[in-house]
């Protein structure tokens, strides 16, 4: 069975059997000190380089899309990676070295978010890593189906955001029976040799996505990413 998105890229399906659950994902936070050591961590099929360095400015609670009936509260930025990782980008998609950073967000409700950062060794490096993730995203519906007996999924791609060496926005959608639904934008974006993702997330689907204000996150986001340590 098929289900469309708004845009229309949506995959979707449905197969025999019992629940497996989406949960509603999180993300992200991070600080460490110290000087240029660099250390290897994996991502995808190749090697990403990472410098153990300041973080970059994180997201604060003001800049994600406001909720209607609650404030956004904001972990410590950490370093390593975020646990649980983000839905659609654990199982070694993001790099564990030294480089990479995470910040949880929540309300008071089911929505929450996560950001994570990753300070690579090279521009070359950071593009590629970007474009992994933005892969991974992009076929996070199929791959949840084919783990999902019963479920049903979509995504939708919401276009570039022109901001540092650019951002791109996404939406996932995924449904198992007797199961509340579960909506999740990302955005990925890249300013030099650095390298973001923002994920959002609460329970129904994708009409329910604030995407215009998740794409004013997501320059915020990239801005940062351009800062000097301390601003």
């Amino acid at each position: 069975m098929a289900k469309r998105a708004s845009s229309g890229r949506t995959v979707v399906g449905a197969v025999a059997a019992a629940t497996a659950v989406a949960g509603l994902a999180l993300a992200l936070g991070a600080p460490a000190a110290g000087a240029a050591t660099h250390g290897a961590a994996g991502s995808g099929d190749a090697a990403v380089r990472t410098l153990r360095v300041q973080p970059p400015p994180f997201l604060k609670p003001a800049e994600l899309p406001p909720h209607a009936s609650s404030a956004w509260f904001a972990g410590p930025v950490t370093a390593g990676l975020p646990d649980p990782e983000p839905f659609c980008l654990d199982g070694g998609v993001l790099p564990a070295g030294e480089g990479t950073y995470h910040r949880f967000f929540h309300t008071d409700y089911d929505t929450h978010a996560a950001q994570v950062a990753v300070v690579t060794g090279s521009a070359e490096q950071a593009r590629r890593l970007a474009a992994s993730w933005e892969t991974t995203v992009a076929g996070c519906a199929a791959d949840w189906l084919r783990n999902t007996p019963g479920g049903t999924a979509a995504w939708d791609d919401y276009g570039t955001v022109a901001v540092g060496d650019g951002a791109h926005v996404y939406g996932v959608h995924t449904s198992v029976p007797d199961s509340e639904p579960g909506v999740h934008l990302f955005a990925v974006g890249r300013s030099g040799a650095r390298v973001t993702v923002v994920h959002w997330a609460q329970m129904g689907d994708l009409t329910q996505a604030p995407v215009s204000a998740f794409k004013k996150t997501a320059k915020a986001a990239v801005v940062k990413l351009g800062w000097t340590v301390g601003r």
